[in-house]
């Protein structure tokens, strides 16, 4: 048993993202990927609200069929200036999000919801992480528009790929722009047993 990861029993993880199950296998996390058929919709609320919200609707959608095991929800969204920012539909919505990040702050939200339906255990939080551009020249922009990378990330942009060298600074945990907050997560989960 790993000492971050406080149960024998896997972790069900309920999203298809490459970059959350990296996460888990980076902090040595036995886990399973189940996905949810979860869609979501555009609502009103707080960023901290709306992530929490997906995130519980992620857990909840898997939860009810793996009773026995903890199951993982999360959601990532990417706002500047109280503006979301989500996955572009196309090269040139992508090219104008890059753009709208030059030079400039925004936040990623992440959150994350844990239920363990036979063990009656069950939390939501949600994470803030500040992230600032580096001033960048459309000929840049286009670049790394032309790797394709940005295309099926919130915000136009990956940190754990290519996207890493228009980031400036970050404030807050690289993870959970990445995709996690991981620390947080176990932490919370370690907590939440005792």
């Amino acid at each position: 048993m790993n000492y971050w990861y406080p149960v024998e029993t896997e972790l069900v993880l309920a999203s298809r993202s490459p970059r959350r199950t990296e996460i888990l296998t980076f902090a040595g996390v036995p886990h399973i990927v189940c996905p949810s058929s979860i869609e979501e919709k555009s609502m009103e609320g707080t960023p901290q609200d709306i992530v929490m919200h997906w995130a519980q609707a992620k857990a909840a959608d898997i939860a009810h069929k793996f009773t026995n095991y903890p199951v993982l929800g999360a959601d990532t969204m990417v706002f500047r200036d109280g503006v979301l920012l989500g996955k572009p539909e196309n090269e040139a919505q992508a090219f104008q999000m890059v753009r709208s990040l030059s030079g400039r702050w925004h936040t990623v939200y992440g959150g994350v919801a844990l239920m363990w339906q036979s063990r009656g255990l069950s939390f939501t939080f949600a994470e803030a992480t500040r992230v600032k551009f580096r001033n960048l020249p459309d000929k840049e922009i286009r670049a790394y528009i032309a790797t394709g990378e940005p295309m099926d990330k919130a915000g136009a942009y990956g940190i754990q790929g290519q996207g890493c060298v228009l980031v400036e600074k970050l404030e807050g945990c690289y993870f959970n722009v990445m995709g996690l907050p991981v620390s947080r997560f176990l932490h919370r989960f370690r907590d939440s047993l005792s």
